[in-house]
């Protein structure tokens, strides 16, 4: 079909009847099929769904930009009256220096290591034509500022791994848009950063594209994101486009049953579901939207908290605990400076509970964390496991130390050996305490893979042959393989798509109601914190800010940091059909 029809200043993209196959051993196999859309100019469109959907392959061909063995299959992709499907490869190229831009997912790896920040953008501005050697720099600098970068031109010298996650996706942002494109893909731009920069990233995006006038194709998982910053939402399932419509309509009267389940999934419209169910008393859709209820005992009169004078002792009790590190000088002459990471912190974590520590990054919370696991190790101050130091004086109480606490880390595939089969990676600890013969690690293992949800099938696989939450499933089931009684979760599903998020929470939940475990969530996600949570500590800066019930800490906020961190959940203020 043409698009003569249309106004081509109005219409910038329309993706009609799409379908893209992958070549493989076994045939082609079809990851997107059948999907139309259309995107206007200043129009902001959202392509949610879990990972696998066909979101990314989907706006991959828009810019022809197909892995190897990935075709166009059947349909067309006109952008701006052009028949993207018979342009040459000149012309796409062309394209996408200019009137294409794209934001990708993980700016660390969508950065040159070894080149500086204001090189890069360079040479994309000489290679498209945009600007000579002689201006390059300057325009550098101007787009940087646009796009957020304090101090942008001595930022334009450093090198990526001198910048913040923040940082890094804001010079992303300005390459996307350094050619001024009528149509930019931003890849789940925000996936991977708290909640704060999540925020301030996406207003400065929004103003930019405002302010030029671009169509945005935002790709995300989060539905409840995509109904806050889009102005049409396109839900993609299994490669096809179930749903679609204008972002408040798709909301609050979702009409597939995959759209619903993505509104259930995502922790932010659930802290919001909870939020209103609250103010309403309605205590049934509390019970669904709760993974726990620890925190409700603790809020009846009379209760108290271990940090309250409570007789039962906290599992774990932080005092004053203090981490200093040492950081070295650049030059030969230049001293090195020390930098407190954690600063005069104390809090407990009380048995068979959930304490949520929440915050930015670099606010020290995942080095409390470590110093609990006695990976790293006090500057001063106290930290105490079950009435004993934690690790312990001699080898012998640290390796048993090891057996009570084990932690569960935010990326699966980093912390799984590539080379060790998924039976091998849960029997490891196993092993190494010296558990039993084989016959009886072999059982354990399976018990533990029943626990968690995997097939048998699943323990002769290896990490690259499983999705994210089957790793990070498998990473659970090593971590509770000596039966620890304390578990560490150092951001353990940020990585994960909201699906599979909720799989893993609601895993997580169950676990601990059938084994009794006690958990330290570590997270910047406060909407995850809402579902999970019974107590939250909220760290800034090294120092624990407020501390207090999930209700106290969400309904009544002390700390303008904290309410901060609560505003910037998004979807915060959607009305959402109970």
């Amino acid at each position: 079909m043409s698009d003569t029809t249309t106004t081509t200043d109005e219409l910038v993209l329309r993706v009609e009847d799409l379908s893209v196959d992958f070549r493989t051993d076994s045939g082609p196999a079809r990851a997107v099929s059948g999907a139309s859309l259309e995107v206007r100019r200043g129009q902001t469109v959202a392509i949610v769904g879990e990972s696998g959907s066909g979101k990314t392959t989907l706006a991959m061909a828009v810019l022809g930009l197909l892995a190897s063995n990935g075709e166009v299959a059947q349909g067309h992709i006109w952008f701006r009256g052009e028949d993207l499907g018979a342009v040459s490869p000149q012309r796409f190229a062309q394209l996408r220096g200019t009137e294409l831009g794209l934001v990708p997912q993980d700016p660390m790896t969508n950065l040159d290591p070894i080149m500086r920040i204001g090189r890069q953008i360079d040479e994309g501005l000489i290679d498209n034509g945009l600007r000579s050697p002689r201006d390059a720099r300057s325009r550098t600098v101007e787009l940087l500022e646009e796009a957020g970068l304090p101090d942008a031109a001595r930022r334009a010298s450093q090198y990526p791994h001198e910048f913040s996650g923040g940082m890094r996706q804001r010079s992303l942002i300005a390459m996307g848009l350094s050619g001024r494109p009528a149509l930019l893909v931003a890849d789940e731009p925000t996936s991977a950063l708290d909640v704060t920069v999540q925020r301030g990233i996406l207003d400065q995006l929004a103003g930019l594209t405002r302010d030029l006038g671009t169509a945005v194709l935002l790709i995300t998982h989060d539905l409840g994101l995509a109904a806050e910053r889009a102005d049409v939402v396109v839900v993609m399932y299994r490669g096809e486009i179930v749903e679609q419509g204008p972002a408040r309509q798709v909301l609050t009267a979702p009409q597939h049953e995959y759209t619903k389940r993505l509104m259930a999934a995502a922790p932010s419209l659930a802290s919001r579901r909870i939020e209103i169910a609250r103010e309403r008393g309605l205590d049934d859709v509390l019970d669904d939207a709760l993974l726990t209820h620890g925190a409700e005992a603790t809020d009846e009169p009379g209760a108290t908290t271990p940090s309250s004078g409570s007789a039962e002792a906290p599992l774990v009790s932080v005092r004053n605990a203090t981490k200093v590190f040492r950081i070295r000088g650049h030059g030969l002459l230049s001293r090195g400076r020390d930098f407190t990471a954690v600063q005069d912190v104390t809090l407990d974590v009380p048995r068979g509970g959930t304490v949520a520590v929440v915050g930015e990054s670099g606010s020290g919370k995942s080095t409390l964390a470590r110093m609990i696991l006695d990976i790293e190790k006090l500057t001063s101050g106290t930290i105490e496991f079950d009435g004993a130091p934690v690790g312990g004086t001699d080898a012998r109480s640290r390796i048993a130390y090891r057996r009570r606490v084990q932690p569960v880390f935010q990326d699966p595939y980093s912390s799984l050996d590539p080379m060790y089969s998924v039976f091998r990676a849960i029997e490891e600890p196993l092993r190494a305490h010296g558990y039993g013969d084989a016959a009886t690690r072999r059982a354990r293992v399976e018990e533990l893979a029943e626990q968690v949800a995997l097939g048998k099938g699943v323990l002769r696989r290896f990490p690259s042959e499983l999705s994210g939450g089957q790793r990070q499933r498998v990473a659970i089931a090593r971590a509770l393989a000596l039966s620890p009684e304390l578990v560490v979760c150092d951001e353990a599903v940020s990585a994960l798509d909201v699906v599979v998020q909720a799989q893993i929470l609601r895993l997580l939940a169950q676990l601990q109601e059938d084994l009794g475990l006690t958990y330290l969530f570590i997270t910047h996600d406060l909407a995850v914190v809402r579902q999970i949570a019974d107590r939250v500590v909220v760290m800034q800066d090294g120092r624990v800010v407020e501390e207090g019930t999930v209700d106290e800490v969400f309904d009544a906020p002390k700390t303008a940091y904290t309410r901060a961190l609560l505003d910037a959940i998004p979807g915060r203020d959607l009305e959402l059909a109970l």
